[in-house]
C-alpha cells in the first residue's frame, strides 16, 4: 500500500475506531517513518481521549503458587525448582496500606492460579477498602462465578484475565490443561457482574502468527475491555518454551499502538515485560498509546519468586524507590501522575 493508503487507514480508523483484518496486518508490518507514524497517531489519540495524566497501579503479587502448566510461565506447577510463597492476608492488606500512602490509587491483587480461600480473598477486599480510598484490580485467574459474585460485592472493581492468545488450537498448545472456551465464558461473567474487565495477549509467542496477532485485536475489540495488557514473550529456562527466542519489542509497540486506534477509552498499561527487554521499553510504550504504569509493591523479600519470565526488572527495589523511580520517567516524558483511581470513562 502506498503512503496514502497508511493516511487513510490511521484516519479510518481514528475517525471509526474500526479497521479490517488486512489492514491490522499492514499496520503490523510497517517500518522506519510509517512506523513512527502509526505510534505518534496512537499517542496523539491517547492525549486527546485520556489526557496526559499517567495512572499507577501498583501489584501484589500474593501467592506465587500454580495449578496450571502453561507452557511460558515460570510460575507453572511442573517448575520444581521454584520456591513457593503465599503471603497471609494481614501482610497483603499491610502492603496494600504502604502502597495507597506512596500514592497508588488502584491496587493489584495477582497471584498464580493458587487455591488460596476465597472467603479470605473477600476480608482483604473489605479490609483494603476499609482502609484505603484505592480502587482494587484482581488478577487470579479463572475462578467459580459465585466468588467472581462474592468479591465484586466486597467492592473489587476490575478483574484481569488474559487469554494471550485469541487462536483456540495455538490457545491450546500453550495451555494443555485449560479450556480456550472456559476462559471466554469467564470474561462474559465478569462483564456480567459489572467488574471493569481485563485482558490481553503477548506478543512472540512460538506459534503465533500475524494472523493471530488480527485475532487478539479483533477480540479485544468485540469484547470493548476496559484495560488490555500487552507484552512481549520472554523465554524462562524453567519451561518447554526455554530454547525459543523473546518477543520483538518494535511488534510489542505496533499491538499496543493498533489497540489504543480500536479501543481509544481503554486503559493501557506500558508492561514491565517490555522494560525487562528494553531499558526504554515503557518509555516507548507510553509514546504509543499506553496510559497505566504498574509498578510491584510486594515485599522485597517475595519478589524474585514471582517469575513468570526472568531478569525481571525491580526485584530488588524497595516499593517507595519503585514508586519513586517511576515518577522520574513520567516526569521526563513531560505527563503527570494521576490522583484519581482510574476507572475506566465507559463506567465513569
Amino acid at each position: 500500500m502506498a503512503e496514502t493508503s497508511l493516511s487513510r487507514i490511521l484516519e479510518k480508523v481514528t475517525s471509526r475506531n474500526q479497521l479490517s483484518g488486512d489492514e491490522i496486518i499492514y499496520l503490523l508490518q510497517l517500518e522506519g517513518d510509517d512506523l513512527k507514524q502509526l505510534l505518534n497517531q496512537a499517542d496523539r489519540v491517547r492525549a486527546r481521549m485520556l489526557g496526559n495524566k499517567i495512572h499507577l497501579r501498583g501489584i501484589i503479587e500474593f501467592s506465587n503458587n500454580c495449578r496450571r502448566n502453561c507452557k511460558y510461565c515460570g510460575l507453572r506447577q511442573d517448575n520444581l525448582a521454584l520456591p513457593r510463597y503465599s503471603l497471609a492476608a494481614e501482610e497483603i492488606v499491610a502492603m496494600a496500606g504502604q502502597g495507597a500512602k506512596l500514592g497508588y490509587r488502584t491496587i493489584v491483587l495477582q497471584s498464580g492460579e493458587d487455591y488460596y480461600d476465597a472467603e479470605k480473598i473477600a476480608w482483604i477486599i473489605r479490609e483494603i477498602k476499609g482502609q484505603t480510598d484505592s480502587a482494587i484490580t484482581l488478577c487470579l485467574g479463572e475462578r467459580d462465578y459465585q466468588e467472581y459474585k462474592l468479591w465484586r460485592a466486597m467492592g473489587a472493581d476490575r478483574y484481569l484475565l488474559k487469554l494471550e492468545t485469541a487462536d483456540p488450537d495455538l490457545y491450546h498448545n500453550l495451555h494443555p490443561d485449560m479450556d480456550y472456551q472456559q476462559r471466554r465464558e469467564r470474561l462474559a461473567w465478569l462483564k456480567e457482574l459489572g467488574y471493569q474487565v481485563g485482558s490481553g495477549n503477548i506478543i512472540g509467542l512460538p506459534g503465533q502468527t500475524e494472523e493471530t496477532i488480527v485475532q487478539d485485536l479483533l477480540l479485544f475489540k468485540e469484547l470493548d475491555l476496559e484495560m488490555v495488557g500487552i507484552g512481549p514473550f520472554i523465554a524462562h529456562p524453567g519451561t518447554p518454551l526455554a530454547d525459543f527466542k523473546n518477543g520483538s519489542v518494535a511488534m510489542t509497540l505496533k499491538t499496543v499502538a493498533i489497540t489504543r486506534l480500536l479501543l481509544p477509552l481503554s486503559h493501557l498499561p506500558a508492561t514491565t515485560a517490555l522494560g525487562s527487554i528494553d531499558r526504554q521499553g515503557r518509555q516507548q510504550a507510553l509514546r504509543a498509546g499506553a496510559n497505566v504504569v504498574m509498578p510491584n509493591i510486594t515485599a522485597a523479600e517475595y519478589r524474585s519468586f514471582y517469575q513468570i519470565y526472568p531478569a525481571k526488572i525491580c526485584i530488588n527495589e524497595q516499593a517507595v524507590d519503585c514508586r519513586r523511580c517511576i515518577g522520574g520517567i513520567i516526569a521526563a516524558l513531560g505527563r503527570e501522575v494521576a490522583v484519581d483511581c482510574g476507572h475506566s470513562p465507559k463506567m465513569v
